[in-house]
Order: C-alpha cells, then structure tokens, then sequence
C-alpha cells in the first residue's frame, strides 16, 4: 500500500454529513458487549503480551441503558484495542443498537494507530468505517454505505487527516512527564481524533487524584477534565457542535495498567441534552506480563471484529 494518501477515497468522507457516524461511533463509545484484543504470535521463550479487559455499565440521565467491554493487548511498543457495545433493557429492545471497533499500531509518547475499524447496527441500519493508517496518518478509509452529502460542512483537509487518532486508539494514554502512572501531567494532553469524517480535539486538564475501589481494580485514579474542539468535518451551525463546545461537564478517570506504560479510562462522564451519560467499570483484569489488580487473568478471545485492512493494502 502506497504511503501517499488516495485522495479519491478520502476525499468525499470530507463532505458529508457526521450526524449518521457520529451516532454510529457513540454506539461503540458508549453502548456495547463483549470484544478481546486477540493476543499476538510470539516467539517460542518470549514473554506474553500483557493484556487487560474492562467491563462497563453504560447509564444515561441515571438509567441504566447498556452495557460495553474494552479489551488490550500490549506488546513492548505494540497494541490492539477492541471496544464493543450493545444497548440493553427498553432502549435496546426499541433500538436494537450494537457496535464494535478495533484499532492497532504502535505507541511511544503517544499512540500512532495503523489501522481502525468500526462496524455498529441499529435495528433500522448499519454503517461501517475502515481506516488504513500510516503513523497516524491516514491512507485510505471508507464509509459503508457513503454519508449523504451535506454543503455546510466545514471542509477536511489532507492536514486534518495527518497526525491523528483513531476513536479507539484515544482511549489508549501512554504515561508522559516524568513517566510516573500517577503523574498530573498524564491528564494535561490534546487528543487529534479523526473518525473518518469529523475531526475534532478532546482537551484534557488535570483535576484530581482520588482513590477508587472496583472488583479487579483498588487504587488511585488521575481525574481529568475534557473540553470539546471541532476542528473540520462538522456543521458549525448546529445546535449539537455549539452545545459539545459550551460544554463544561465532561471528566475522564484514568487508570494505569500494570506492567506497561499506559492509562486507561475507569469513568467517562459527558452531560448530554438528555441528561449525563456515565461509563463507568464494573471490573478489571490483567493478564499477560502485568501483574494482576486483584482478580484472575484476562479472559481469551471470544468474539473479533472487523479488520480495518482496505482493498490492496
């Protein structure tokens, strides 16, 4: 695969609507069921890849409305995140809404995926994105079936499409500053997400540190604060982009995976038009190279997604 970009298939992702992948990847992000990084080939004598899985609760407005699963593997400089999502109880018997996402590549200071894919169904439709990636720069992607064509989009460049993370490679935070799990400096970062579509910044500032309690997981969490940007692909008059904008309420609690150089997110609490909706753990394990928190190791793979391989890659 060439390590230009083909503009032929990037460039209409440019201009269509985000509102139909925007729902898309909040049913992945906030919604979801069982997914595993599959573990990695090794050589014979060689040490495991340490891998981890997060179980949570999914409520909106203090109702409970699905459940999702993360699950990492980390090899030295390498991973694989799966994430996945289904709606439960009334929400989910209307809906029908399910997704699942997959991203891998390599980090250091910060993440450079390779590769992202992200499938969700609802029970009316379904829209897949597959990204192909280049130390974080994009070379090819494609939206299945293509978004609607909307002429109030602000245009995405090739620059907004370099340099970027994937929905799923933004969870993963490798420690920075002195390189302590515990740092505040680990909260205070820009994460560049291009979903294909939109691009946008999450800006993280520290807030606290607190000690928290889960099953699988006793210790201190790095609380940050999240700002929204819009930067391109979005449609600057509407109420939604204005609102996540103006938006104040927004946190994220990061715990570190024992054995690597990387955080995770424990809670995620964004305040919506229809209430706060808050992801939130239910359990932790580790496996692998990292020592366990408090339960056994990581369950194996049972469910995979889609790869984010393109055609002639």
């Amino acid at each position: 695969m060439s390590a230009t970009p083909d503009h032929r298939t990037i460039k209409p992702l440019t201009r269509h609507a985000v509102g139909r992948l925007a729902a898309g990847l909040l049913a992945v992000a906030a919604l979801a069921g069982p997914a595993e990084a599959r573990a990695r080939t090794k050589r014979p004598g060689a040490a495991p890849a340490a891998t981890v899985a997060v179980d949570y609760s999914i409520n909106l407005a203090g109702l409970p409305i699905g459940t999702a699963r993360l699950g990492g593997s980390f090899d030295r400089e390498r991973y694989v995140m799966d994430v996945s999502a289904v709606l439960t109880g009334l929400v989910g018997a209307i809906t029908g809404g399910k997704g699942s996402a997959r991203a891998s590549g390599t980090f250091a200071a910060v993440p450079q995926p390779g590769a992202f894919s992200i499938a969700t169904h609802t029970a009316s439709s379904g829209i897949a994105v597959r990204m192909a990636l280049a130390r974080g720069n994009v070379v090819q992607a494609e939206i299945t079936p293509p978004l609607v064509d909307m002429q109030d989009r602000v245009p995405v460049t090739p620059a907004n499409t370099r340099g970027i993370l994937d929905p799923v490679s933004a969870l993963l935070m490798p420690t920075q500053g002195r390189g302590e799990p515990l740092d505040p400096e680990n909260c205070n970062r820009t994460l560049p997400v291009f979903d294909g579509a939109t691009r946008f910044n999450v800006v993280l500032s520290y807030a606290e540190t607190r000690p928290v309690q889960k099953p699988g997981y006793a210790g201190q969490v790095l609380v940050c604060n999240a700002r929204y940007q819009a930067v391109a692909g979005h449609r600057p008059d509407r109420p939604g982009v204005k609102f996540m904008e103006d938006n104040r309420e927004m946190s994220v609690w990061l715990a570190p995976v024992e054995g690597t150089r990387v955080l995770l997110p424990l809670r995620i609490s964004v305040l919506t038009t229809v209430g706060t909706n808050i992801i939130e753990a239910t359990r932790w394990t580790q496996g692998g190279t990292a020592g366990t928190t408090g339960t056994a190791g990581a369950e194996p793979n049972a469910t995979s997604v889609a790869q984010a391989s393109l055609p002639g890659q």
